[in-house]
């Protein structure tokens, strides 16, 4: 050290004013460990294979075969005969009954755009335990399965907007044995690259290996195509608990798991409207995951 950069140091420390030379970091109130002074958000590590497909090759492909050419302006929509005038302060709180009843099923889908192309939101993952509701310790085996699974906690990598693994719970009495509060199972949103992570060990790891597994069974023909399932852009499926041993994640530590729980997956897409079951299904049948019709 130079005489000078001695003497300004100890004039520093002199007058009470220490040199700080390293920011030591703050530390949490929750788990007591040290927490960086700034928030830091990771990025993708690796290029993700399924979303560079959707991107350079599903995407045309859908508008392609889900575009609608729509001739003129729309008509504007039917107007609602209100049998009290909410304005009136006599009536404003009465309810409305609606006239011809629901239109849920009959809302036409926005138009065909290059921006509204048909794409996968997120995927959501719930998996059930009744035995739960005698005992929420239960839910541990699930909530260890869910986090193999998915690699997802709460807010994690600095993204505020991940939850993580959630426990559902009750919202209504059932039968005397459900109460609202109780515990009953567990799910996961997944988004990002996340997303497209499951989809992929999905896809190549687990669907092959099931015996009885051909397709999802797709509704009759003759099913109507106004029910508000068919016009939500959901497209869901189940898997038994003796599917669960073929994920990797699982697969490689079976016996840390004494009991498995089956779990649903649920494909949630933007698609609105008339036929956005069917957009949803070619979404999702992009991705190497077969239908079949009985």
């Amino acid at each position: 050290m130079s005489t000078a950069a001695a003497s300004t140091t100890r004039s520093l420390v002199r007058f009470g004013r220490a040199p700080r030379v390293i920011k030591h970091l703050r530390k949490s109130r929750r788990t007591g460990l040290p927490q960086p002074h700034v928030n830091f958000v990771t990025r993708e590590f690796a290029p993700c294979r399924l979303e560079d497909h959707y991107h350079n090759t599903l995407r045309d492909n859908l508008m392609y075969m889900t575009y609608k050419h729509e001739v003129g302006v729309r008509p504007p929509p039917r107007q609602i005969r209100l049998t009290f005038d909410p304005n009136d302060p006599y009536t404003k709180n009465r309810y409305n009954p609606p006239v011809g009843g629901s239109q849920l099923g009959k809302k036409p889908a926005p138009p065909c755009m290059p921006e509204n192309v048909v794409r996968l939101e997120k995927i959501q993952i719930h998996a059930m335990v009744k035995e739960a509701v005698a005992n929420k310790g239960n839910l541990l085996g699930a909530i260890m399965m869910m986090r193999a699974l998915t690699g997802e906690t709460y807010q994690g990598g600095g993204h505020h907007a991940v939850e993580g693994i959630q426990i559902v719970r009750g919202k209504k009495s059932v039968g005397g044995w459900l109460r609202p509060g109780v515990p009953l199972g567990v799910k996961v949103d997944l988004r990002g690259q996340s997303m497209y992570d499951f989809l992929g060990t999905l896809v190549e790891f687990v669907l092959p290996r099931l015996r009885d597994f051909n397709g999802l069974v797709l509704p009759p023909q003759s099913s109507s195509v106004n029910t508000p399932s068919a016009v939500s852009g959901v497209v869901s499926f189940g898997l038994p608990a003796n599917a669960m041993v073929f994920f990797p994640q699982i697969e490689v530590n079976v016996d840390a798991y004494p009991k498995l729980t089956g779990m649903h997956i649920h494909f949630v897409t933007n698609a609105t409207g008339q036929g956005a079951q069917d957009k949803a299904r070619a979404l999702v049948s992009g991705f190497q995951i077969p239908f079949i019709r009985r």
